[in-house]
């Protein structure tokens, strides 16, 4: 049989583990720095608590785990025999692989509620799976490291939140674009076209107008049954780039007017940043559980122009998500770095740090069999005095023992014979520039 992993899936080497640790290290500090806790939630939620939370495309893209034992055996037949698999599902699956990690989190809340202290502010960094189509930026399985606070409608979190992005991406060396929308806002929209009842609708067409284009939108909210001239007044905010810009057109709608006094107070509060913030009127968020501002960040072209990738965080303000399990009404607002996304670009751009390349800061080789156990001693005196060494297991012939040397991608061995073992001084060879020098222990 010929070795193989699921499409959408990676393997990582030892010298790309390093790279994401290193990443996810940035993240996890600066999660530190700013006041957010760990917490872990299983791999897997009942189906219950997941579906209905994303939209119709993400209940779609829900990975499904099949019941234990054998599950055909509370199948209906004559839903077998019809192959309606919407309705054998329920039959055959009760549980499914997290899609993001904020529904299992304002599950996490509801259930203990009781032993957390509010505002509660919480991270995790780990993975998530989508039944998505695989392609470039795009997994079924891949990192999301997500911040989250929860009890409070201050928009001081929402500056926080932009803050720390900009925070991670400048240590990373990453130039990027914020982008900040308003759920209100988007409301306000659809009201003014004289579609408030189709604001998911109208949210899901122009979230892809990067994609498809204009006419790629005007043709989608037609299909979803908005009328022309609705249309042609949605059009009208598409190429707008200002708050100032935006105002007049929704003066008319108190919730689209809520929505850019709050926008204008995040962009007053947030301060001098490294990277590009902006307003973006066509920022969507095809998540249902949205509800106030909304984040969305890429790589900025201007800085990188090479660069081809969709968004690499993203986030947004939710009011009612843990209400939804039947739990107090709790606010909340977080963000969530594209992890697998992030790599991609560093690696592409070669701006991860030198010393990723390598996980050890010695080898020790030994050119007789009567000083390995020397070897092996002064192993272990390196590694208590805290240094990464590892020791070539057997003596060998010095060329074989160097190339193992550069595979492992060493920056020094140390090199010991019987000479270096009786006088206790050690040759170390510098395998970056090819020099050898003698010294003490």
């Amino acid at each position: 049989m010929k070795p193989s992993i699921p499409k959408g899936t990676r393997d990582f080497l030892p010298g790309e583990v390093r790279r994401r640790n290193y990443l996810f290290d940035v993240i996890r500090k600066h999660f530190h720095r700013y006041g957010y806790q760990p917490i872990e939630t299983p791999v897997m939620e009942n189906l219950s608590t997941l579906t209905g939370k994303y939209g119709e495309e993400g209940d779609r893209l829900l990975f499904k785990v099949l019941n234990n034992g054998d599950f055909l055996s509370k199948a209906d037949a004559q839903n077998l025999a019809d192959k309606d698999s919407n309705a054998v599902l329920p039959q055959i699956s009760k549980r499914g692989l997290r899609y993001d990690l904020t529904v299992p989190f304002a599950r996490y809340v509801v259930m203990h509620q009781n032993d957390l202290a509010f505002p509660f502010k919480r991270y995790a960094i780990a993975p998530v799976w989508r039944a998505d189509r695989p392609q470039k930026g795009r997994y079924n399985e891949f990192y999301q490291c997500d911040a989250d606070v929860v009890g409070s409608d201050s928009l001081l979190y929402e500056a926080e939140l932009t803050q720390l992005l900009d925070a991670v991406f400048a240590e990373l060396g990453l130039k990027a674009v914020i982008r900040l929308n308003n759920r209100k806002i988007l409301a306000g929209l659809a009201e003014i076209a004289g579609h408030a009842d189709r604001m998911m609708d109208i949210t899901i067409a122009i979230d892809k107008l990067d994609k498809v284009g204009e006419a790629g939108v005007e043709k989608e909210l037609l299909e979803r049954g908005v009328d022309a001239a609705a249309v042609d007044v949605i059009k009208q905010f598409l190429g707008v780039t200002s708050l100032d810009r935006v105002a007049p057109l929704l003066a008319d709608s108190e919730i689209g007017r809520q929505g850019i006094a709050e926008l204008q107070t995040v962009f007053d509060t947030v301060g001098p940043l490294t990277n590009r913030l902006e307003f973006d009127v066509t920022l969507a968020r095809g998540l249902n559980y949205y509800t106030g501002c909304i984040y969305e960040v890429a790589v900025d072209t201007d800085a990188h122009p090479n660069i081809k990738m969709g968004s690499i965080a993203g986030g947004g303000r939710y009011a009612d998500l843990t209400g939804i399990f039947g739990g107090r009404d709790l606010p909340g607002v977080g963000i969530s770095f594209g992890a697998e996304r992030v790599y991609d670009v560093l690696e592409e751009l070669a701006l991860f740090p030198e010393d990723t390349s390598h996980d050890l800061d010695y080898l020790i080789v030994c050119l007789d069999d009567e000083t390995l156990l020397h070897g092996f001693q002064l192993l272990g005196k390196l590694r208590s005095a805290g240094h990464h060494v590892d020791l070539y297991p057997t003596a060998a012939k010095l060329g074989k023992m160097m190339k193992y040397a550069d595979q492992r991608n060493v920056p020094k061995v140390i090199i010991i014979g019987s000479r270096e073992a009786q006088s206790g001084r050690y040759t170390v060879k510098d395998m970056g520039s090819g020099e050898q020098e003698e010294v003490e222990f």
